[in-house]
């Protein structure tokens, strides 16, 4: 063998050394925080995983996970068991938060998933089929997915889910999504098809709903009682505002708060709260507990004209779309 064939193959050994020993230094970070979840519920028995956030036993998982369950036994790594209880969980976003009061597992660091970017490395870590603490790497194969999630007759889209090609399998759901530093940027949530998985991303949105469960064990979430479709500005428009689409009203709940404002059908909405609404989901994305009761500023395009009016939205109950 010559030398120049000799150099290919020590850099592309040099870089699978290095691609292991970010593998194995997530997996030594992340294992320790990652329990296996046996639960019981109504549906009868199920299986999951969940990640260790606190250092007093709260722990995050999937929402379908423990879904009618209200407790059930957590099992870590250094093969400790210990009982949970069901603090919260809000399907809409298929996040729930869970306690232990007897466990000494490190929590994980939460870190950020707006970031990422497609071809990025991620580890994942969970149980999948029964199999506790394995670990499976791959890369950020696609960002901007949206996942529909139902509470009831209330159906919304989990927005910005991660898909990742690393395997994940029945079991996996609600264990730790980690980037190469070992932060958990996503919490795995489904198996969408061969090769492909998706994980609910841990940002600035989801933590006020982790927030939101620890503190209350609910989610509340406001309702302006709108649909529409994403729709091109006008040139001028764009222009001066900086965004290339905004939201037509499709529809208008009668007596909604949206109604009540003067919102109307063929409306273009283009900012709410100070923010550009492009879609539907930059309008879900403010619906959050503390829009409830609160003023809302919303910016329609209307006949080619700027009209500002105030919306109050209400609190979204089970009964309302």
């Amino acid at each position: 063998m010559t030398s120049e064939q000799r150099e290919p193959e020590s850099a592309e050994a040099a870089a699978l050394d290095a691609y292991s020993r970010v593998v194995t230094a997530v997996a030594a970070r992340v294992l320790p925080s990652v329990a296996a979840l046996s639960v019981r519920g109504p549906r009868g028995s199920g299986a999951g995983s969940a990640v260790a956030f606190t250092d007093d036993g709260f722990l995050l998982t999937s929402a379908h996970v423990v879904r009618g369950a209200t407790g059930g036994v957590a099992t870590f790594g250094d093969g400790h068991q210990a009982r949970f209880d069901v603090v919260g969980a809000d399907p809409l976003s298929d996040l729930a938060v869970l306690r232990v009061r007897d466990s000494a597992a490190p929590p994980a660091e939460l870190g950020d998933a707006d970031p990422l970017r497609i071809g990025q490395l991620v580890v994942a870590v969970g149980n999948p089929m029964g199999l506790a603490g394995s670990v499976t790497a791959g890369v950020v194969s696609g960002l901007g997915r949206s996942l529909p999630a139902r509470d009831g007759r209330v159906v919304r889209l989990i927005e910005d889910v991660i898909q990742t090609d690393a395997a994940l399998n029945p079991g996996n759901s609600g264990g730790a999504l980690a980037d190469a530093a070992g932060r958990v940027v996503g919490i795995n949530t489904a198996v969408a098809g061969y090769g492909l998985g998706l994980a609910v991303p841990v940002n600035s949105t989801t933590r006020q709903i982790i927030g939101e469960l620890v503190r209350t064990g609910r989610v509340r979430r406001a309702w302006l009682g709108v649909a529409g479709v994403p729709v091109p500005l006008p040139p001028p428009v764009a222009a001066r505002t900086g965004q290339q689409r905004g939201l037509r009203v499709v529809e208008v709940v009668p007596g909604s708060p949206a109604g009540v404002a003067g919102i109307y059908l063929g409306d273009v909405i283009v900012s709410a709260g100070g923010r550009p609404v492009t879609d539907g989901q930059s309008l879900q994305r403010l619906m959050l507990g503390s829009a409830i009761g609160s003023r809302l500023p919303v910016t329609v395009l209307r006949r080619g004209a700027f009209v500002d009016v105030i919306a109050v939205p209400t609190e979204l109950t089970s009964h309302r779309g």
